[in-house]
């Protein structure tokens, strides 16, 4: 700690979810000590990164391909409970068998330019000067709500898949839900079981794959979320280059006629939605299954956004500041996508580290591989 009362150390990680455990995993692998080495700080009351907050029906057996953290399996989960009991008992394991004393709840408030090289990182536990910064925060705490003519004229209730409080409270209503996406299709065909109507509403035309997800297929549509990223965009969700998978409820929900799209009204009346041809549709909830944005406005006094809008990373790095790691984010968002980006940004981490003069001795990392 320095003279100022700022905690000096090697890297600070936000977010402990899977890429933020991944990260403090690997920095654990390679002989940093947390609360001496490095810090994991989370915003959450509880481990379970967003998982703790996904709404109780979805079961972990409805769960698309969730990857176990590295060192430790997850097995023998029962796929009729919650997700965000299971994931968050699993969480709550890992943390406790690789010591990595998270520190929550914490809110990091910034991070800006610190003294000697150091970042300065503001959080509500006091401030932190690490080399090196690891950014593991998704996307749950910025959910997306599109604007539309007339939505604070609506009389019925609006909310996002942030709040779905599961099927049930839907009992008898009328429900519009916006979106095209897993969370979109998987909301719309539970509530169409409690709903007195639904109506599904996209911007595009939604895509549905048969067949199952090839390793091949994943690569492709990886890279082309990578190249966005790349370039400085915002980052799309794998999803969205992918399309639906197509399973058995799918089909059925197909074949019922609860998947029948309409394309994206035109405004929001009082009463529900309309279209500029004339049609309208009346409706007691607009649910807003509009996905989510990248959280990293903490990181907005580094300057690191790019004129399209996004912050441009290549291998986890930022191009702008090479010592602020992006994990979880664009083509790292899927579980097995956190995993290795957690991987990859230690060893810019300990590159960087070495370069600097960092606490880590060359005995420290003799035969540890990374």
């Amino acid at each position: 700690m320095n003279s100022h009362g700022v905690r000096e150390l090697d890297v600070v990680v936000i977010g402990a979810g899977q890429a933020g455990l991944s990260a403090a995993h690997h920095l654990r692998r390679v002989g940093l000590e947390p609360d001496r080495d490095f810090v994991v700080l989370d915003h959450a009351p509880r481990p379970g990164g967003a998982w703790q907050f996904r709404w109780p029906s979805l079961t972990y057996g409805k769960v698309h391909g969730m990857h176990a953290l590295p060192g430790m399996e997850l097995t023998g989960a029962d796929p009729d409970r919650p997700s965000s009991e299971v994931i968050g008992e699993y969480f709550t394991a890992y943390e406790d068998r690789f010591d990595l004393r998270v520190h929550r709840p914490v809110e990091v408030r910034s991070v800006r330019e610190g003294s000697g090289g150091r970042l300065l990182v503001e959080t509500s536990e006091g401030a932190y000067a690490p080399r090196a910064l690891i950014n593991a925060t998704g996307t749950w705490d910025r959910p997306f709500w599109p604007r539309y003519p007339g939505q604070e004229t609506f009389r019925g209730r609006q909310l996002h898949t942030a709040n779905y409080p599961g099927p049930e409270e839907f009992a008898g209503l009328r429900v519009v839900v916006v979106g095209g996406g897993a969370s979109g299709t998987q909301h719309l065909m539970e509530i169409a079981e409690y709903a007195a109507e639904t109506f599904w509403v996209t911007r595009r035309e939604p895509v549905f794959r048969d067949g199952p997800f090839t390793e091949e297929w994943g690569r492709a549509a990886v890279a082309m979320v990578d190249e966005r990223v790349r370039k400085g965009l915002p980052p799309q969700s794998v999803v969205s280059v992918t399309g639906l998978p197509v399973n058995d409820a799918v089909r059925r929900a197909r074949e019922q006629g609860v998947l029948d799209r309409l394309p994206m009204f035109d405004r929001i009346t009082p009463t529900g939605v309309a279209w500029d041809d004339g049609r309208a549709v009346e409706a007691d909830v607009i649910l807003w299954a509009t996905g989510f944005r990248p959280a990293v406005d903490h990181l907005a006094p580094l300057k690191l956004r790019e004129p399209g809008g996004g912050i441009r990373a290549e291998n986890t790095r930022a191009v702008r500041d090479g010592r602020v790691h992006l994990v979880g984010y664009g083509p790292s968002a899927s579980t097995i996508g956190a995993n290795r980006a957690g991987r990859a940004a230690v060893r810019s981490v300990l590159r960087l580290l070495e370069g600097a003069g960092g606490r880590r001795r060359a005995e420290e990392t003799a035969g540890v591989a990374v």
